[in-house]
């Protein structure tokens, strides 16, 4: 079994992952190791065919505090190339969470700063607790939301990024709800039932048309129609000839649920 410094990782009967920050002493903030290992986590999951859906969440009172000042201050004597590395693995860490083959839901704990609201853009769904405060803090460091900015820009649109983005201010949950951040708020009481019954909702789909979905909508995302038409034609034939996309539609046709649906 793998075992982690900065991360729990854990997997129920069902297939349902549970990945929880912690580092809950550094407010689950993103370090050198803890980047390594999400890597880890992701490939590991991603691979695993007993995994259908992954959520993603933080130990303690906050989710993610963004990056630790202290790897930052280690960065600061870095060389040029070095400091490029490491920025690159952060951004290889986001990229492995956005790509993941399977649904990625975000139980969002508590408070997320900088990184940790890019770790909320890369999720599929993420339901956050009110009580708990956001915001891209990075210019008031000098800094800027380098790595992050392309999950962020995409999940709340460019208005919204510069709102939030240019000032480094701090907003509440329901207006993460508002922007797009968060696909809902609840009370803090409820995080876990909600968290439940998106995941319940995830586990009627088939895994593989699963993975192909998050392909198929990054892909339109990044493509005029004419290229999608052709695209989409091709991958709806892959469908009907996939194992899947058959016994799917023949169960359908003989009105009885297939093998990866509960019914619910």
């Amino acid at each position: 079994m793998t075992t982690y410094e900065t991360l729990t990782v854990e997997t129920d009967d069902r297939g349902v992952a549970r990945v929880t920050l912690a580092r809950p002493e550094r407010h689950n903030a993103l370090n050198d190791t803890m980047i390594a290992e999400l890597r880890r986590a992701a490939d590991a999951l991603g691979n695993d065919d007993k995994v259908r859906v992954v959520v993603l969440t933080g130990t303690g009172k906050s989710f993610c505090a963004g990056g630790d000042i202290t790897w930052f201050a280690r960065n600061l004597e870095r060389s040029r190339s070095e400091q490029i590395y490491e920025s690159g693995e952060l951004a290889r860490m986001l990229l492995d969470l956005y790509s993941l083959p399977k649904a990625l839901i975000g139980r969002i704990n508590g408070p997320a700063y900088g990184g940790g609201v890019g770790m909320i853009s890369v999720c599929d769904v993420a339901v956050g607790a009110r009580g708990a405060r956001f915001g891209l803090t990075e210019v008031r460091l000098g800094l800027i939301p380098a790595n992050i900015s392309p999950y962020v820009v995409k999940r709340i649109g460019v208005a919204n990024s510069r709102a939030t983005m240019l000032s480094g201010a701090l907003f509440d949950a329901d207006r993460a709800a508002a922007i797009g951040l968060l696909h809902e708020a609840v009370d803090p009481a409820d995080l876990d039932a909600r968290v439940e019954a998106v995941v319940a909702d995830h586990l009627e789909a088939e895994p593989n048309a699963v993975a192909d979905t998050k392909k198929l909508i990054d892909y339109v995302a990044r493509h005029a129609i004419a290229d999608s038409m052709i695209y989409t034609a091709d991958r709806l034939a892959d469908g009907w000839e996939s194992e899947p996309g058959r016994t799917g539609v023949r169960c359908f046709l003989e009105k009885k649920l297939p093998p990866w649906r509960s019914g619910k």
